[in-house]
């Protein structure tokens, strides 16, 4: 299995606990303008923030899952794109990730729910899906053509 391989698993993930990191990801470290990378930031911080809001419905309502699995089939061709790679494998592999990560969030967030506040099990999320994208797309980890954001 490849690092890419794993990197679009991985982001895939990611995109499935928290929808806007699949593309977000690779548009914070690519080298987008500024701008853009800060419009990509600000989607997601309103995720993360609208999240906690008591009226957020769950993730698996309304085609959400699928929305997700789309989001991670984006980011992890976009990191396919950038390493010169098929994008058309990797998209899959993020899609699975991503209906892994909506799954599997939605699951935490059930056990969670009868041992911590609903926002602490949200927190603990959002840092692991931020982490995982982080990972993802690091130069740090072998993603090529990132560029190092200071």
């Amino acid at each position: 299995m490849t690092a890419l391989v794993v990197r679009s698993l991985l982001l895939g993930w990611a995109a499935g606990a928290r929808s806007s990191l699949g593309p977000a990801g690779p548009t914070i470290t690519g080298d987008r303008g500024a701008l853009v990378r800060a419009a990509a930031a600000v989607g997601v911080v309103a995720e993360l923030v609208s999240d906690k809001l008591p009226i957020a419905p769950s993730r698996l309502e309304h085609g959400g899952a699928l929305v997700r699995a789309t989001s991670g089939a984006i980011g992890a061709s976009m990191l396919a794109a950038r390493a010169h790679a098929n994008p058309v494998p990797h998209a899959l592999v993020g899609a699975v990730g991503g209906l892994a990560g909506a799954y599997g969030g939605a699951a935490w967030r059930a056990w969670a729910v009868d041992r911590f506040p609903n926002w602490q099990a949200a927190i603990a999320e959002d840092v692991v899906a931020l982490a995982a994208a982080a990972v993802a797309c690091s130069p740090r980890f072998g993603a090529p053509g990132v560029s190092q954001v200071q």
